[in-house]
């Protein structure tokens, strides 16, 4: 690790930057969009934006790194980024807001699949699993400790704006000063969606509901504390404790999803979400019991978006790992979109509540589902099972295919390995 943290410490810190950034722009509108007055379903409607951008960036920014490279196309979606960030308290407009949020989306997208490439490129064999657990970790960090800084007041002015829109400027400096450029990748073809489906059902409709959640969460929270009328102290808190959760419980569940049915730790995690949800609904009024939830929600979606990654692997050959990451990157993607736009509009039926109700039915949903599925094949032994690879839902497709990649290097090592030991112990 420490290794991996002296090689890669400029692309890490420019990381940590830039999430510090994203991080506080999407509480701060937030908290923004209920002093201007809008509702939680034009909120919902921003706030979808992004992952929509995402969703499209990740199917053209590999063009464009192929067309005129890694550096300019990280420089120019930056200075894209750097500038929106200033533009939105100068135009406090839904429709504004939407496509602003939408090229944020998009760029943010293109940043991360040119950082990952380089992560991905600088990592040996042995070292891309602690390369990516790292820069998970730094992504983390980098939200939590932006939420700290919506602390600083002023927070109907500009300050606020422009800190992330700085954030943004000094990241590019230590990563552009010291990553050469990398070649030009083509990306992977996504896996037909119903072939995916026939391989692993609980992958595609785990993926679909796993995006839905996280996208309400990461799109929709800090409305929710706006709505519910939570302090701007409490708001940062709040939104905080998801990434503190995720943070924490990634990788004792990635231990035990090595020593159980897979299916089994899904069904276990979403139930303990769902029902952390339900917990909220019910006691909404309670701070303390918000940050509970919070703290169980965001400890349950991010592992299972790696957990349902692992498992889908299970089924798959090596060949076909890379194609299968593309396409339930995209169902993802689509989850993600639809996420906000629900619990904005179940926030406007229901008020603040609509929030964990929709993560909540997803969760639970899903749970159920898991449940189901084991009764429709037998799982594949514990010495069979792929290796499981922390991943944040906001990875890009460079990101998932590194991990395929090392996840099918760690299974070729582990059976050369057997291979080596069977064939001493026959010697013998």
């Amino acid at each position: 690790m420490l290794d991996v943290l002296r090689q890669s410490w400029a692309l890490l810190l420019g990381m940590g930057l830039l999430m510090m950034g994203n991080g506080l722009q999407g509480s701060l509108l937030g908290v923004r969009g209920g002093e201007e007055g809008f509702s939680a379903f034009y909120m919902s409607i921003v706030m979808s934006a992004y992952f929509a951008g995402f969703l499209v960036a990740s199917r053209v920014t590999p063009g464009m790194i192929r067309r005129v490279g890694h550096v300019r196309v990280f420089a120019a979606l930056g200075s894209f980024i750097s500038a929106v960030l200033i533009l939105y308290p100068a135009y406090p407009d839904p429709i504004t807001w939407t496509i602003e949020r939408a090229i944020i989306g998009f760029c943010y997208c293109g940043v991360y699949v040119t950082a990952e490439s380089w992560l991905n490129n600088a990592s040996t064999n042995q070292s891309r699993g602690q390369a990516l657990s790292l820069y998970m970790i730094v992504q983390m960090l980098g939200i939590i400790v932006a939420q700290g800084i919506l602390l600083v007041p002023d927070a109907s002015g500009f300050l606020l704006f422009v800190i992330p829109s700085v954030l943004v400027s000094i990241a590019f400096a230590p990563i552009l000063l010291s990553i050469s450029p990398t070649p030009a990748f083509e990306s992977t073809k996504p896996m037909n969606l119903r072939e995916l489906y026939r391989v692993s059902p609980l992958g595609i409709v785990g993926m679909f509901l796993v995006g839905g959640a996280f996208a309400a969460q990461f799109g929709m929270a800090a409305v929710f504390a706006t709505e519910a009328g939570l302090s701007l102290q409490q708001t940062s808190i709040f939104v905080a404790t998801f990434y503190v959760g995720a943070l924490i419980t990634q990788y004792p569940l990635g231990m035990l999803s090595d020593r159980f049915d897979r299916r089994q730790l899904v069904a276990a995690v979403a139930l303990i979400g769902g029902g952390s949800a339900a917990a909220a609904v019910t006691l909404a009024d309670s701070f303390p019991v918000l940050l509970v939830a919070a703290f169980m929600i965001g400890g349950a979606s991010s592992p299972l978006y790696s957990l349902i990654m692992a498992y889908t692997n299970d089924f798959l050959a090596h060949e076909d790992m890379a194609a299968a990451s593309a396409g339930l990157l995209f169902v993802n993607g689509v989850g993600a979109i639809s996420g906000p736009l629900v619990t904005g509009w179940l926030m406007a039926q229901v008020g603040p509540r609509g929030f964990f109700i929709f993560i909540g039915a997803l969760m639970l949903t899903l749970a159920a589902y898991a449940i189901w599925r084991m009764t429709q094949r037998p799982a594949p032994a514990v010495d069979t099972l792929g290796v499981y690879t922390a991943m944040s839902p906001t990875a890009s497709p460079v990101a998932m295919e590194a991990a395929q990649e090392w996840a099918i290097e760690a299974a070729e090592a582990e059976a050369e390995a057997q291979e080596q030991a069977e064939e001493t112990s026959s010697a013998a």
